[in-house]
């Protein structure tokens, strides 16, 4: 058996060159641990317990160098504890679809409420794998799901061209299925995590932001003051008809006809995610201090921050409060029933976006916007990543191109210091 230091170019040089015949790697660092290569270049992670029975662990290909390291490290130590180690990993029947619907979304509500998106985020990212054993769900089947997920080829079934998803999302959904398999390990439904480590693939973190131009935002608004106007007349002249007729009337639209419009002005004004807005609640708005608390329990980062409002949002909440003693715990953005917050906004986010002739703009953009106009004000990003609830300045600083005078003074200095004989 031969010893040889198990290192990541060892591992990539067995996948293409295989042994002639069945050879075991010893690693000297760490004592019982294998790289069992075979001719087939089907090869096996091992470990020798301290009672010499021996363990294996998973292919080279679906668990990654330092997973199986510390895997081994794990088991030794457990077995020079006493506890009984099988030497057969015990497959677990359930499928991510059971495993999902029976175990981690109750878990997931129970910790998280309402904030719970994950899982219906797992669901339709993976919706091809559903019905797989958890132990199937190799790092391999993974990377095939993730060519896939990026191709834009048209689909057989319907002759339509797939929409390209991008790296940012294929990234986050498969950190939300490891965090799942996560707990499936750590609760005994698997015995070791199937997914090695799965490289990320790289982001543009530079990437343009879409957010409102000055005229967009001027249509925009006119758009919504005009849709409140359409439906406070349509309104008029229905309770019209139906005094006419001796019916009873329905109650007169005030300046706001529903939710859109103080929806749409908090949001560019604060900069709210749409879960925070749709969960945020009366008892959190004080407009006597012009302050608005964004709780844990709704952030997206589960840190409470607290948002200053500017006079344009004050006076949309202020006028939009259905009244001043309404119950502290009603949602600001409620459904027909005030103690829950609006199922859904698309439908008439859409047509307002399509009256303003606003193209290739999401309701998360309104965020962005919020953004990009404090930047461009000179605001500084630390104060921007305070606003916004970034955990780090990372996130921020996709913002920082919209400020670009301190580079175009940094440059433009090179010129004095030449011209001044103080170049380098």
């Amino acid at each position: 058996m031969p010893n040889a230091t198990i290192t990541t170019e060892l591992v990539r040089q067995l996948r293409h060159q295989r042994p002639s015949r069945v050879t075991d790697y010893r690693d000297p660092k760490l004592p019982g641990f294998v790289l069992r290569a075979r001719p087939t270049g089907i090869h096996s992670w091992r470990v020798q317990l301290p009672d010499r029975r021996w363990l294996t662990l998973g292919r080279v290909d679906e668990i990654a160098l330092s997973d199986a390291r510390e895997a081994a490290q794990q088991r030794r130590a457990k077995a020079a504890l006493g506890e009984a180690i099988p030497t057969r990993r015990p497959t677990s029947e359930a499928t991510l679809r059971t495993f999902l619907a029976d175990t981690y979304e109750p878990w997931m509500k129970a910790t998280y409420g309402k904030r719970c998106d994950q899982v219906p985020m797992i669901r339709a990212a993976f919706r091809e794998l559903l019905d797989l054993k958890l132990s199937d769900l190799s790092t391999g089947r993974i990377d095939r799901w993730r060519s896939q997920r990026r191709s834009h080829h048209p689909s057989q079934a319907t002759k339509t061209k797939v929409r390209e998803v991008s790296r940012a999302t294929i990234n986050h959904n498969i950190s939300g299925l490891r965090a799942a398999l996560a707990r499936a390990v750590e609760w005994g439904v698997l015995s070791m995590m199937p997914l090695g480590k799965i490289k990320r693939k790289k982001e543009d973190e530079n990437a343009i932001v879409r957010y409102l131009s000055a005229d967009e935002e001027t249509r925009l608004r006119a758009a919504l003051n005009a849709r409140d106007k359409t439906r406070r007349a349509a309104r008029e002249s229905a309770n019209a008809w139906r005094r006419g007729r001796g019916y009873d009337e329905w109650p007169a639209f005030g300046t706001y006809t529903d939710h859109l419009t103080p929806l749409v002005l908090v949001a560019v004004n604060t900069g709210l995610r749409r879960g925070e807005l749709l969960q945020l609640r009366w008892r959190d708005v004080d407009l006597q201090r012009r302050m608005l608390t964004v709780r844990g329990e709704g952030a997206k980062t589960g840190q409470t921050r607290h948002v200053p409002l500017n006079s344009e949002a004050a006076r949309a909440l202020g006028v939009w409060k259905p009244a001043p003693a309404c119950a502290a715990n009603w949602c600001v953005f409620s459904g027909a029933d005030s103690s829950a917050p609006l199922a859904a906004i698309k439908k008439p986010w859409m047509a307002i976006l399509k009256a303003a002739k606003v193209s290739s703009f999401r309701f998360h953009d309104l965020r962005h916007t919020f953004a990009s106009k404090l930047v461009m004000a000179g605001i500084d990003l630390n104060t921007v990543r305070e606003l916004l609830g970034h955990k780090s300045l990372a996130m921020t600083l996709r913002y920082a191109h919209l400020a670009p005078e301190h580079k175009a003074a940094a440059v433009e200095a090179l010129i004095g210091k030449t011209r001044g004989g103080k170049a380098a």
